[in-house]
């Protein structure tokens, strides 16, 4: 019932990676494809967060059933 250690660096890697490409954006003076790249990386993140969650709750939901 924990987020193995590999999802957590692929939400740290994918993190870092969109924060260097959003400086390097920034610095060449491509704001709005910096911003666009940060708010895909955001979903990409949050969609990775929904399935951890989706996980927790199926294990969650088994245990709960093997109970009944």
């Amino acid at each position: 019932m924990y987020i193995d250690g590999e999802t957590l660096f692929k939400i740290a890697g994918i993190g870092l990676a969109v924060a260097f490409l959003y400086t390097v954006l920034e610095q060449a003076g491509k704001k709005d494809y910096a911003q666009w790249l940060a708010f895909f990386g955001a979903m990409y993140v949050l969609y990775i967060v929904i399935q951890a969650l989706g996980d927790f709750f199926e294990a969650v939901r088994s245990i709960l059933m093997f109970y009944e």
